[in-house]
């Protein structure tokens, strides 16, 4: 898969490999650093510990209170510490949580960040940042926040629980899907989109039927970049404000909301741009992409409904009323009506409405 030149005028060094991650104190020095300061979530604080000792004396100290949608008061408190250990790097090792504190501390310090992934989120490939504040969450996008170096090593998604890896693969797989029919779309972001979505397609099956395949371990972290790289370099549209509605606003965790929103969003915009979607039924078969990658999310046991999530079905007024309260670009009309169904169908699990 080849690497496009990138859209923020930055070069960003991507390396894959098995065992990557302990060149982390050499990529440390390559940056001119020698106070890494370790990010990580209170669950992977052992993996940050590792990252510690792997970096010996390059290392300064470890923050491990990342936390799901990257609350501005979590980033605040990181800064202080930046500021107390005088870092000058930071390494962030694990999934798109500990990623979003390492993008929203550079977006204030500028520091040069190497992330170290541990799911297939794909969130350090852009230079996007989402952040939640009193229950609303919103994104940016800044050259800043774009990590200097991104070391996917194969063996650090080998442990990922396969229903992790399927949520995970799926959110992924939602960026390039909307890529596909993006206001902004090039005829090089429409291939990238489509090599990411066939590397999960091909990929996530073999993982589900043996976890320990290192090659289809990497080739799913291949799909994890070109899906990240991919959404960076276009807009998104219905599926990402639904996302970042239930994920702000009612707590929802992230890769799972995106893998049950997914189909339903992409089936109401085939409506629309059922042309711009063919790659997806190219690759999964059916007629509509939508009900395509339901059927798919089926196979690979992935969850199919909200309120499995925790979602309460009065709630779904309220968030129609929030993802449709400021337009944005999409290929079919949004209105508060369609969306209220759309949202109820992915709260029950049915079928995606098209």
């Amino acid at each position: 898969m080849k690497q496009p030149a990138n859209n923020t005028g930055s070069n960003v060094r991507v390396v894959f490999g098995r065992g990557i991650r302990k060149s982390i104190a050499a990529e440390t020095r390559r940056l001119g650093a020698a106070r890494a300061l370790i990010l990580s979530t209170p669950q992977q604080s052992d993996a940050a510990l590792e990252t510690a000792e792997l970096l010996g004396s390059l290392a300064i100290g470890v923050f491990c209170q990342a936390e799901m949608h990257t609350p501005v008061h979590v980033t605040n408190a990181a800064l202080a510490h930046v500021a107390e250990t005088k870092a000058d790097c930071l390494i962030a090792i694990g999934g798109g949580s500990t990623t979003g504190l390492g993008k929203a501390i550079a977006l204030h310090s500028d520091l040069p960040q190497i992330v170290v992934p541990t799911t297939y989120a794909g969130s350090e490939a852009t230079p996007i940042l989402g952040q939640t504040e009193d229950g609303v969450k919103t994104t940016i996008s800044d050259p800043r926040v774009l990590p200097e170096v991104i070391l996917y090593d194969s063996e650090l998604v080998q442990t990922l629980p396969v229903n992790m890896s399927v949520t995970s693969s799926l959110n992924a797989m939602a960026h390039a899907a909307e890529a596909l029919y993006a206001t902004n779309r090039t005829a090089n972001t429409t291939e990238l989109a489509i090599e990411g979505l066939k590397a999960f397609v091909d990929g996530l099956p073999k993982v589900l039927a043996n976890p320990n395949d290192l090659i289809a371990r990497e080739a799913t972290q291949r799909g994890a970049w070109a899906c990240g790289t991919v959404l960076g370099q276009v807009g998104m549209a219905l599926h990402h404000k639904l996302c970042h509605t239930l994920g702000g606003s009612f707590d929802l965790p992230h890769a799972e909301t995106h893998a049950i929103v997914l189909p339903h969003a992409i089936a109401y915009n085939a409506r629309a741009a059922a042309k711009e979607l063919q790659p997806i039924c190219d690759l999964l078969g059916g007629d509509n992409a939508g009900t395509a990658l339901y059927q798919f999310s089926k196979n690979v046991n992935a969850p199919l409904a909200l309120r499995d999530l925790g979602l309460k079905e009065a709630d779904l007024d309220h968030a129609a009323e929030l993802a449709t309260t400021k337009p944005y670009p999409n290929p079919r009309p949004v209105t508060q009506d369609h969306i209220r169904s759309l949202l109820q169908a992915a709260w029950a699990g049915d079928t995606p409405i098209h």
